[in-house]
């Protein structure tokens, strides 16, 4: 049986649903941007593999779990996946994929100029990467799975030093989406009153993370025992594609190779 952390996300738990609708969101806002060959760096579970393999001609997925990659070659024989620590990546040839996307994977990344820098290697000119990450200035708390967070300048910098063109945009939602995400404010800041010495930014990401892994689970299924359906109601059409990236709890931004 699996075992679905908070960082994971899964669809087969309830009090996930507003989380898993937010991820799965990038992945529809995607869907048109695509063509042609397309990589994903960092497919995961496979969230969003089939919304866009009939979109493109081939689809190749990187993820550094065995497992994973194994599970998803049985489930989707047309696409083709590949185990890989990243980055570099390693075997894929330079100007060999028309698109890229890239969704929660940055911010878990040490190197991530180097991760850019790949991204943008692999790309044919006339490319497309699409990646989305956390917006920092609505995180509730430290992220110790996460090596950093990004304003959306910090991000913006990073990605114009590296591509021709940067789209900066955001996911963002209806007043559904906000009212979760202010009744789940509400609810870390109750948790987070005890940490009265700022410990979540004192101590090292490995100690925080099992800790952080109980709370937030528990915070969830608070979440979804109060609100009921105003948490499993939420869909990814609650969640909207924003053209400034403040507007978004995600960056979601579009890169291009000349």
């Amino acid at each position: 049986m699996a075992t679905y952390t908070t960082e994971i996300t899964s669809d087969k738990l309830v009090s996930d649903n507003p989380i898993h609708q937010r991820l799965l969101k990038a992945y529809i806002a995607a869907k048109p941007m695509v063509k042609g060959k397309l990589l994903e760096v960092g497919c995961g579970e496979g969230r969003g593999v089939e919304v866009l393999l009939d979109h493109v001609d081939a689809y190749l997925g990187l993820d550094k779990i065995d497992e994973v990659i194994d599970n998803l070659s049985k489930k989707y024989p047309k696409a083709k996946f590949q185990q890989a620590v990243i980055p570099p990546f390693q075997e894929i040839k330079d100007n060999s994929f028309d698109a890229v996307v890239s969704f929660q994977v940055i911010e878990h990344i040490e190197n991530d100029k180097l991760f850019l820098q790949e991204i943008y290697r692999v790309l044919k000119p006339g490319g497309k990467a699409i990646i989305s990450t956390p917006n920092i200035r609505h995180t509730l708390s430290r992220n110790p799975w996460h090596v950093r967070e990004y304003t959306a300048p910090q991000l913006s910098r990073l990605c114009e030093d590296i591509f021709d063109e940067v789209e900066p945009m955001g996911i963002g939602g209806n007043s559904k989406v906000w009212s979760y995400h202010e009744a789940n404010r509400k609810s870390v800041n109750r948790i987070m009153r005890f940490d009265i010495f700022n410990l979540q930014y004192r101590l090292p990401a490995t100690v925080l993370r099992w800790p952080y892994e109980i709370l937030n689970r528990l915070n969830r299924k608070k979440l979804h025992k109060q609100q009921g359906k105003q948490v499993t109601d939420i869909s990814e059409k609650d969640y909207l594609l924003v053209d400034h990236p403040d507007k978004g709890l995600d960056l979601f931004y579009i890169l291009k190779k000349s």
